[in-house]
């Protein structure tokens, strides 16, 4: 950017993921291919604001990313929300594997009723064995190792705007959104057009 005349800082940089991130984010969603009918469901703490966020996430059995959302809270009601942008975003799972969460199952328990009572009648397997979430676990660590650096998040929109960059980023070195022979910058670039 220096070298076209243009001087940024930090903070410029800052705004422009705030600002773009969920944009390229939403595109990301809509481009994807498509999943796994078997995901695995696992939340992890991020530093917000001095406290402790709770960063849900889904991959399917592949480890393609499925959906994520930072909550405020690690409860019944935001484990219903991400399920919900979950089958959104990406259809109804036959079988979704997490850890012995009591508000995940709570949660997957609403969907289940909502969906009967709108006239779904959509059976969607529960499996809660820790041994089995074991490839979310190990994909938690792509963002840790980032998060880490930053030494938490100034604001709950910051933090959510930064962390949906980092999974879109994610998604392409996974391969989620590849035209034959494009590399991942060609990705990101067809996202932010």
């Amino acid at each position: 950017m220096a070298a076209r005349g243009v001087g940024i800082d930090h903070a410029t940089l800052n705004r422009w993921v705030v600002k773009y991130a969920p944009l390229i984010a939403m595109e990301a969603h809509k481009r994807k291919h498509m999943t796994a009918v078997s995901w695995r469901m696992d939340e992890t703490y991020i530093k917000v604001k001095g406290k402790w966020a709770y960063y849900y996430r889904a991959i399917d059995k592949f480890g393609k990313t499925l959906d994520f959302m930072l909550s405020e809270h690690q409860n019944e009601a935001a484990a219903t929300a991400f399920f919900a942008r979950a089958i959104g975003n990406n259809g109804f799972p036959d079988r979704m594997v997490f850890d012995k969460s009591g508000a995940n199952l709570a949660g997957l328990q609403n969907m289940k009723i909502q969906l009967i009572l709108n006239g779904w009648f959509w059976l969607i397997e529960i499996l809660q064995v820790k041994y089995l979430n074991n490839i979310i676990e190990q994909d938690h660590r792509f963002i840790k190792k980032l998060t880490r650096q930053m030494k938490g998040f100034k604001s709950f929109n910051s933090a959510s705007a930064t962390l949906e960059g980092i999974e879109v980023a994610h998604m392409t070195h996974k391969r989620q959104f590849e035209a034959t022979g494009q590399s991942a910058f060609q990705q990101f670039a067809a996202l932010a057009g």
